[in-house]
């Protein structure tokens, strides 16, 4: 039997869990290097670099980045769905309307979601567009959201348009992911 010394053993284990981090270290280049230009580069590198599924490529980051805005969106609207009653009739009418809007918004990130889960060659442009086409769809639905609280004043609107503006930058910073990976496709060709 081969004793290896104690030392030596401490190196290779060593250098077999250094040589883990690589990929890791990858993985965080990728989304370092795709943030830096978004519209938010600091919250695209927060949100992305903590996402829990794969995001090895332009196309799992832009699916990461519309999951990330798909699940804010959900919260937001729970948020709202609950809080819709206790206020004056003004505000719960602008509620109930936002409520709508980011299930609007839902919906458009979904058939997003789903469009770049099944890209093919041949209709890539034509997805990259309904793509493109749907989360700024959802965008406009969070605009439109907060253009329904103009004349509320006080805490409401405050809080509606605080969780509203973050859903609208997560959502903005999937738009340039989605865009970002039409690009580089058609550098590819």
């Amino acid at each position: 039997m081969v004793t290896i010394p104690f030392f030596v053993l401490n190196i290779l284990l060593f250098l077999s869990s250094s040589a883990a981090t690589p990929e890791s270290g990858a993985d965080h280049d990728l989304v370092r290097s795709s943030c830096v230009h978004a519209s938010y580069p600091s919250l695209c590198f927060r949100t992305l670099s903590s996402y829990s599924g794969p995001a090895n490529t332009p196309r799992e980051l832009a699916q990461a980045a519309v999951k990330v805005s798909l699940s804010r969106a959900r919260k937001v609207s729970n948020y709202l769905s609950t809080s819709v009653t206790g206020y004056n009739k003004r505000e719960r009418v602008a509620l109930s309307d936002c409520v709508e809007q980011i299930d609007e918004s839902m919906e458009e990130l979904s058939k997003t979601l789903g469009e770049l889960k099944h890209l093919r060659g041949e209709t890539f442009e034509f997805q990259m567009s309904n793509a493109q086409t749907w989360v700024s769809a959802a965008l406009t639905n969070e605009d439109t959201c907060l253009d329904g609280f103009e004349g509320v004043d006080g805490k409401v609107k405050s809080n509606v348009k605080r969780k509203i503006t973050n859903v609208a930058k997560v959502t903005s910073n999937a738009l340039y992911m989605i865009n970002r990976l039409n690009e580089s496709r058609g550098r590819h060709r």
